[in-house]
C-alpha cells in the first residue's frame, strides 16, 4: 500500500477535535454551550430558503457556468458597488465552492511551489496549511496588540525579499480586529510596487461594531484592482453549509482560474447559487442586520464579563464574532490552552477553541470565544466559567 503524500502531511484543523468532543459531551450530558464554532447559529435568511424551494421545483440544477450563473455574479457585483462605491461588474466576479474553494483555486492560479506568501500570526490556519500543502513557503508576521494584530508596511519592508503574495483579513479570525483604511491602502500600494499579490479576505464584512477607536470598513478593491478580494455567504449571510463564496480578481487571473476551476470543481453548487440570489435583497439584509445587533450585544457581554473574571488581555474585537483572549495566567504548570479547554469542557460543558490553530508560537496560551450564538447561552457560559474558575 502506498504511503500518504508528503503534501498531505500538514497540521490538522484542531478546532474540529473540539467540535467532536463537544458533540460527544452533548450526547452523554446534553448540556453543551459551544463558543467554539466559527459560524452563525441561525439558518439562512427566509427569502433565501424560499428561493431554494423554488429552485428545487423550477430549475434543472445541473452544471452551471464554471464561474457561476450570471444573475448571481451581477448581484455580487451590485453588492460591492452599493456597499463600497467601487467599480466592479459581473465579469470581475468568480463564484466558488465556499471561500475555502476560492483560496485553493487562487493559490494554485497565482503561486508556484517555492513561492513565498506572507500571512499574519495569529491568523486563520487554513491559509498557512493550504499553502504548505501546495509547496509554498509561508512566512508568518508576528502581529501583536501594538498593531491591532494586523500586518504593516514596516513589517513587509523588514523582509529580506518581497514575497509573491500577502494575505490580510479584516475583520480577522481569530482576533476580530480590522485594518485602518489608510494602512490597507498602504499595504495595497506596497504590494503593487513590489509585484506581490494582495489577497484581502473580506468574508466577515457586514459584521462590524462601530465602537470608539474601531477602524472603518474598507475594501482592497477601493485601492487596487490588481488585488484579490475574497467574499462568502457563510458569515454575515448565515449560510455556512451552502458552500458558496466568490472572488473579485484582476483580468490576469481570469483565464488561469477558469482552467483550474473547470477541471477541479466544474461549477459551484447550483442550488446554492439560485438561493443566494435573494441574500443580497432588502428583506434578507434586514434579517441579517438583526443578527449583527445580537452579535453586538453578545460581544459587549464578553468584553465586560471576561475582565470581571480576570481575563483582561483581549483583542479589540472590531468585527466578526470572536473574542481572542490570553489565558496564560490561568494555566496549570506545563498546561496548554488545549488541555485547559478540554478540562473546561469536561467539567462544565462549555466549549472554547484553543489558540493553537491560530498562533504557532503563542497559541498554547490563548483561546478564541465565538459569540455568534444566543445571548442567553453567552450569559450561561460566563456563569459556568465564573463558577469553575472560582472552584479551581
Amino acid at each position: 500500500m502506498r504511503n500518504e503524500s508528503r503534501r498531505s502531511n500538514i497540521e490538522t484543523f484542531h478546532v474540529m477535535d473540539v467540535w467532536k468532543a463537544a458533540a460527544e459531551r452533548q450526547r452523554t450530558h446534553g448540556d453543551v454551550l459551544s463558543l467554539a464554532a466559527g459560524q452563525p447559529s441561525t439558518p439562512a435568511p427566509a427569502p433565501v430558503l424560499r428561493a431554494a424551494h423554488r429552485g428545487i421545483d423550477a430549475e434543472l440544477l445541473g452544471y452551471t457556468e464554471t464561474f457561476g450563473i450570471l444573475p448571481l455574479r451581477e448581484a455580487i457585483a451590485g453588492y460591492h458597488r452599493d456597499r463600497y462605491g467601487i467599480d466592479v461588474d459581473a465579469d470581475d466576479v468568480v463564484v466558488t465552492t465556499g471561500s475555502s474553494g476560492a483560496f485553493t483555486l487562487l493559490f494554485l492560479a497565482a503561486f508556484d511551489p517555492g513561492d513565498t506568501v506572507v500571512v499574519a500570526r495569529p491568523g486563520y490556519p487554513a491559509y498557512r496549511n493550504t499553502l504548505a500543502a501546495l509547496g509554498c513557503n509561508v512566512v508568518e508576521l508576528d502581529c501583536g496588540p501594538d498593531t491591532r494584530y494586523q500586518p504593516t508596511v514596516a513589517m513587509l519592508d523588514a523582509l529580506d525579499t518581497p514575497p509573491a503574495g500577502l494575505i490580510v483579513a479584516s475583520p480577522a479570525n481569530p482576533t476580530g480586529t480590522m485594518i485602518e483604511p489608510d494602512e490597507l491602502a498602504a499595504l495595497a500600494r506596497w504590494c503593487d510596487d513590489h509585484g506581490a499579490l494582495l489577497i484581502s479576505d473580506e468574508i466577515y464584512h457586514g459584521i462590524e461594531f462601530a465602537t470608539p477607536g474601531s477602524p472603518a470598513t474598507s475594501t482592497a478593491w477601493s485601492i487596487s484592482h490588481e488585488s484579490v478580494v475574497v467574499g462568502s455567504v457563510s458569515k454575515y449571510f448565515s449560510m455556512t453549509g451552502w458552500r458558496l463564496g466568490w472572488i473579485l480578481v484582476p483580468q490576469s487571473l481570469q483565464r488561469p482560474l477558469q482552467r483550474l476551476a473547470s477541471n477541479m470543481t466544474v461549477c459551484p453548487p447550483a442550488i446554492s447559487q439560485y438561493a443566494a440570489l435573494e441574500a443580497f435583497g432588502a428583506e434578507a439584509r434586514a434579517e441579517l442586520d438583526g443578527h449583527v445587533a445580537r452579535y453586538a450585544a453578545n460581544r459587549d457581554l464578553l468584553l465586560r464579563g471576561l475582565p470581571a473574571l480576570g481575563i483582561t488581555k483581549l483583542a479589540p474585537a472590531d468585527g466578526a464574532f470572536y473574542v481572542y483572549a490570553d489565558i496564560a495566567h490561568l494555566l496549570r504548570l506545563g498546561e496548554t490552552s488545549t488541555a485547559w479547554c478540554s478540562r473546561l469542557l469536561h467539567d462544565t460543558g462549555v466549549a472554547l477553541a484553543p489558540g493553537i490553530d491560530f498562533d504557532t508560537v503563542r497559541g498554547d496560551e490563548t483561546v478564541r470565544l465565538s459569540f455568534a450564538g444566543a445571548t442567553a447561552d453567552i450569559e450561561d457560559a460566563l456563569g459556568r466559567l465564573r463558577a469553575w474558575l472560582h472552584a479551581s
